[in-house]
């Protein structure tokens, strides 16, 4: 016998039994965004490499480690996707969305990362996210944020999260703050880790979000970006803060949050649980109103976040997800002639608009009653000889055991009428 091949390292079947709550997550995502008036947007799963090098920054993890690069055939360096807003601000771009503003758009699928894998991180994972160009103000931020809450709210998940926000500043103040943050990082460079000190000159607000413990002790009390910002991201900040106040959206400020992507300016979020250990951040975004222009467009304000379907499933009690898969009639034909009055009416329910199954596999009557129950329809039809000679079926109630005779003529609409109106 041939040796199995088994899933990449990194990367997971999304089983039949756990679909539900994936296509809970997806559906209650899109109908909130959806109330806000975003529409969806399909991008390529691959892209040229420049794109995310530009976007996301040559000095970041994902640039350097994690993207998964190959070429083609044509010898061009193209790149699995590793986040969803290089290609969001790319489409902007180049089909001329700068017209049109605002311009609100969410997005969905696979994202691709070279990370060890562990409980709720893996190699292939998936996000949902939203992308909003065009208004610049404290505003936009809050809306989106009373956005990204009320998806917790409908998804019935808001007492396992919490929303921290920061202010990373702007090119105005940022400069500022980046030579007191190095004067302070260079009297403690001995206490960082090796990759911080490599990137120290290049990158320091790296250090504020390093998870090894010595880093993390010497930024616990680095400058805070907050305390020095300019009038205008001030303002900002407080405009954020104070909309969210006046909504009663609780909410944390934490200032060592600096977000591993270098396209951020001003507010910068993540909503996080205590949950799933390590992986606290379930969603996480932020403003980046220089990045269009970067990318080669007409300099365009913006903000976004992104939740990965991954953490979101693992919160999720699957029970709280009904699977729409469910029949909502087991079919149970045994004896001569009874499949293929079975298979017929099972045809005819489904027309119908009444999720149906029949049993496929034979076996006696016993042991097809043993699959309904199985199956959680609430009613299964009985078809065995006698029904076929008679032209009638039986209808049983799958919770009491009630089971009544029905004749076969428009058998269809009158089950379907039947379990409509309750009788």
């Amino acid at each position: 016998m041939a040796a199995a091949i088994k899933a990449v390292r990194g990367t997971r079947d999304i089983l039949d039994r756990e679909s539900p709550t994936w296509r809970f997550l997806e559906a209650t995502a899109a109908r909130v965004f959806s109330l806000y008036g975003y529409r969806e947007l399909r991008t390529p799963i691959f892209e040229k490499t420049e794109l995310f090098a530009r976007a996301v920054g040559g000095d970041t993890d994902i640039v350097e480690k994690e993207m998964y690069v190959f070429e083609d055939r044509n010898g061009a360096s193209l790149a699995l996707r590793p986040e969803g807003t290089a290609g969001v601000v790319r489409s902007f771009i180049e089909n001329g969305l700068d017209r049109q503003l605002p311009w609100r758009v969410f997005y969905k699928g696979p994202m691709f990362r070279y990370e060890r894998p562990q409980k709720g991180r893996y190699r292939q994972f998936h996000q949902m996210g939203c992308e909003l160009f065009g208004p610049p103000g404290p505003m936009a931020d809050a809306e989106m944020l009373m956005m990204v809450m009320r998806f917790f709210i409908d998804a019935g998940l808001e007492e396992l999260v919490t929303l921290e926000l920061n202010s990373l500043g702007c090119p105005a103040c940022r400069p500022g703050y980046r030579e007191k943050l190095l004067e302070y990082l260079h009297a403690h460079t001995e206490a960082l880790c090796g990759n911080c000190q490599s990137r120290l000159e290049r990158n320091p607000l790296r250090v504020l979000d390093c998870k090894n413990p010595n880093c993390k002790e010497v930024a616990a009390s680095a400058p805070r970006t907050v305390e020095h910002l300019c009038t205008a991201c001030g303002d900002h900040f407080q405009g954020l803060t104070g909309h969210l106040e006046a909504e009663n959206i609780p909410l944390t400020v934490n200032p060592m949050m600096v977000r591993g992507l270098d396209y951020y300016t001003r507010t910068v979020f993540e909503v996080t649980t205590t949950a799933l250990g390590a992986q606290n951040a379930v969603a996480a975004g932020g403003r980046y109103d220089g990045l269009v222009a970067t990318m080669g467009g007409r300099a365009t304000p913006a903000i976004g976040f992104a939740m990965g379907l991954e953490r979101l499933a693992l919160l999720l009690d699957e029970r709280a997800c009904p699977d729409p898969a469910t029949p909502t009639v087991y079919v149970v034909a045994a004896g001569e002639g009874a499949d293929l009055v079975g298979l017929g009416l099972t045809e005819q329910l489904r027309r119908l608009g009444v999720a149906t199954e029949i049993n496929l596999q034979g076996g006696s009557m016993r042991n097809q009653m043993k699959k309904a129950g199985r199956s959680g329809a609430p009613w299964s039809v009985i078809i065995g000889e006698r029904e076929v000679d008679e032209g009638t079926v039986q209808l049983k109630q799958m919770a009491t055991g009630e089971q009544q005779t029905l004749a076969s003529e428009g058998l269809a609409e009158r089950i379907a009428g039947r379990l409509y109106d309750g009788s």
